[in-house]
């Protein structure tokens, strides 16, 4: 049966960059996950093997490290930025390039309250992300975002007076564990110019909401944190959460004659529910 190829991309993945930039004593840290995918003019090597268009992927991983030894960035958004311009401009037969990057959370050491020139220490398993889109003849579309954010409270989060069925076994509760894996996107306006400046203001404000307002669920939060984002960064105009359930069980201490004072827990992370939702700025 002849069929017709109605779509096609390709790249390469995990991609990882480890870039010192040394300014004398004091060096700075990038350590990044790159993802790169190519869209354009590659029928030809789908239906007849004719590859003469094709940029290699192995082309597309030393693209990484040439350019990233060749051009300066402050930032892992202005670095993709950098690479899909690189794509677009060198390569007529591209179309589109989509550049995905992930930035590892290094700190640095202090020592006698001083932070260190050039030794560090792991921030946490949480990544700072971009996605670039840039298509031939338009503006670059950016998406920055975090993933892997680990936070839990140990009150002032509630789930409760959900829908009642023969279903249902789980019992209200009013004073229980809240913790979760936020991953999290935002979408980037024409105003976007100091990341790292906007990065902090996102993450601060959806930190400083999970901690401080009372959560009556988890659907709640994902609203506060999305609308304190929106309030405290002008460069975005809509964020979308994931938001899984890292559970905390109350272990059944009776057996052993003792009294559950919200203080003995079981940590498990599978079954989970997974929460989504995006805000988007009123008017836009």
């Amino acid at each position: 049966m002849a069929g017709k190829l109605t779509a096609n991309s390709y790249g390469k993945s995990a991609v990882r960059l480890t870039k010192v930039v040394r300014n004398g004593s004091r060096h700075e840290l990038f350590e990044i996950d790159a993802a790169i995918n190519l869209e354009g003019d590659f029928t030809a090597c789908y239906e007849k093997g004719d590859n003469r268009n094709v940029v290699a992927t192995d082309t597309i991983k030393n693209t990484v490290y040439v350019v990233g030894k060749e051009k300066s960035f402050a930032t892992v958004e202005q670095f993709a930025i950098i690479l899909a311009e690189h794509f677009i401009a060198t390569y007529p037969q591209v179309t589109k390039a989509n550049v995905e990057l992930q930035q590892s959370s290094w700190r640095r050491i202090a020592i006698d309250g001083k932070p260190h020139d050039y030794a560090f220490t792991s921030d946490g398993p949480q990544h700072r992300c971009v996605r670039v889109t840039w298509s031939r003849g338009a503006n670059p579309v950016i998406v920055g975002g975090v993933r892997g954010l680990l936070v839990l409270k140990t009150t002032a989060s509630e789930w409760r007076d959900f829908h009642i069925d023969r279903y249902r076994t789980l019992k209200d509760a009013s004073d229980r564990i809240l913790a979760t894996q936020i991953d999290a996107d935002w979408a980037f306006n024409a105003t976007a110019k100091e990341f790292d400046s906007h990065y902090e203001s996102i993450s601060g404000a959806i930190l400083r909401t999970f901690a401080t307002q009372h959560s009556l669920g988890v659907q709640q939060t994902l609203q506060q944190m999305g609308e304190a984002a929106l309030d405290a960064c002008g460069a975005i105009d809509s964020i979308s959460f994931e938001l899984p359930n890292q559970h905390r069980i109350p272990f059944n201490l009776e057996p052993f004659g003792l009294k559950f004072e919200h203080d003995i827990f079981v940590a498990t992370d599978e079954p989970y529910g997974l929460i989504k939702g995006t805000i988007t700025r009123e008017g836009k």
